[in-house]
């Protein structure tokens, strides 16, 4: 184990960038990766948000990598959002703040040709979201010949959120001898799927198992009955200034985030930011801003962005909504306590999303403790959409009454008719016209009669 990072032979660049950084020991994934990445192979990484992914891949690569005034980008990136982009952007140039390389974000939600001007200039490393990398290269604009390293970031986040087309399109277009550096922080058939079409025997590296809770996480949770009442507990909770200093909250949909923003604006508006995919490029990018510089102390965001906030000091992560895939449990709580920082991680579970909570506790081999509802918060008896029971189908057994209260009106005149079967049929019946022709003859009988 190196103790550090003047041990990894880095250049003084890159040794003087860390050490204003404040970084003194790697952490065991920037261990681990290290000489293997520098000796070629491809690479499998897995280990737990937070244990610093980024600067595992970063630092080999930079080390690596020269000087050169050519347009066409030598190293692509892929991440999953927007948010992933702009932070992995902003870690490469914080530590390659002594170095001479060119680093460009592209990604989707903005203007393309902004970013067209921006490749036509020349970039050594690429960082991109699928969708917009694979619109910037059917374009013509941007080649991907010279890629020589590949790295692709959150990949099960990437399968998850339907890229897989997207990277396979991207794969088709990149040349066939490059090195392949893949980090996520689950193992799922979908990766390993991946793994095996495109990667040249990689040599995996798994620092802790996805299930693994984080020892520097305090964890607790709290049976809540209902949405309402969960709004109430929290509203409650932040009251306290001092110790949720810098909260984030997470909430299962985008419908869920902006109702709560909506609840809680009256007493917390000006403290809050709301961070979701229907939200636009600048607003969420302000929002990111105001929340990691303290302008904002809360944050309100969907799952989708679990991977791409990495924000500094954040006391305490409230789960308003028990995700229902485990694994976004150790991501959304993998945004406090980062690295060697203590954090605290607080789940609200209602009695509908107890297996949720039970599927969670498995993975980690850990029962989170359980504290005693809070009193003086309010228990709300009303119900949220989705908390309402089911309405029964078919027809209303109900009785049907004549006197149903003000709505209730007798029949116009002309609403009274009954159906006497078409005009037809009533001319039919006042004559007694002969149907067939036999009849016909008869009457005409009985008239000389």
């Amino acid at each position: 184990m190196i103790d550090s990072f003047d041990k990894l032979n880095l250049s003084k660049q890159l040794l003087s960038a860390i050490a204003e950084l404040g970084f003194t020991v790697p952490t065991p994934v920037q261990n681990e990766c290290f000489s293997v990445i520098m000796s070629g192979k491809d690479v499998i990484g897995i280990a737990q948000t937070g244990t610093g992914k980024t600067l595992a891949y970063v630092l080999p690569i930079l080390q690596q990598l020269k000087y050169s005034d050519q347009i066409n980008p030598r190293v692509l990136i892929l991440v999953p959002t927007r948010e992933l982009v702009l932070q992995v952007v902003k870690d490469i140039e914080e530590v390659a703040t002594y170095q001479n390389v060119r680093i460009i974000g592209v990604y989707g939600g903005t203007n393309i040709n902004t970013q067209k001007q921006k490749v036509i200039e020349g970039c050594d490393i690429l960082v991109a979201t699928p969708g917009r990398l694979y619109d910037l290269a059917v374009s013509g604009v941007l080649q991907l010949k010279s890629i020589y390293k590949l790295v692709i970031d959150e990949v099960d986040v990437m399968l998850d959120l339907g890229f897989r087309h997207q990277l396979t399109n991207i794969f088709e277009l990149l040349p066939d001898k490059r090195q392949n550096l893949m980090f996520s922080a689950t193992m799922t058939e979908d990766v390993a799927r991946l793994i095996n079409q495109y990667f040249r025997n990689p040599e995996k590296i798994s620092i802790a198992v996805s299930g693994t809770r984080l020892e520097n996480i305090y964890q607790k949770s709290v049976l809540v009955p209902n949405f309402f009442t969960k709004v109430n507990l929290l509203s409650s909770l932040l009251e306290d200034n001092d110790e949720f200093s810098k909260v984030l909250v997470f909430t299962s949909s985008k419908k869920h985030a902006d109702k709560l923003f909506e609840l809680l604006e009256e007493n917390y508006g000006s403290e809050m930011v709301i961070l979701h995919s229907n939200k636009s490029q600048n607003y969420r990018i302000r929002s990111l801003e105001q929340f990691d510089v303290g302008e904002r102390r809360i944050m309100i965001s969907t799952d989708v962005m679990a991977r791409g906030i990495d924000i500094e000091d954040i006391s305490h992560v409230i789960n308003f909504d028990t995700p229902s895939y485990p694994e976004n449990y150790m991501h959304r709580i993998g945004r406090t306590g980062r690295v060697d920082k203590k954090g605290t991680s607080l789940l609200f579970f209602s009695e509908s999303e107890t297996e949720y909570k039970q599927e969670i506790e498995s993975l980690m081999n850990y029962i989170i403790p359980q504290s005693q509802f809070p009193e003086g918060v309010e228990i709300s008896n009303e119900l949220y959409d989705e908390e309402q029971p089911p309405k029964k189908e078919g027809l209303s057994s109900r009785p049907k009454t004549i006197n149903e209260g003000k709505a209730f009106h007798e029949k116009k005149l002309k609403n009274q008719k009954t159906n006497q079967g078409g005009s037809w049929r009533r001319k039919s019946k006042k004559h007694k016209n002969p149907k067939t022709r036999g009849d016909k003859v008869a009457n005409k009988r009985k008239n000389k009669r």
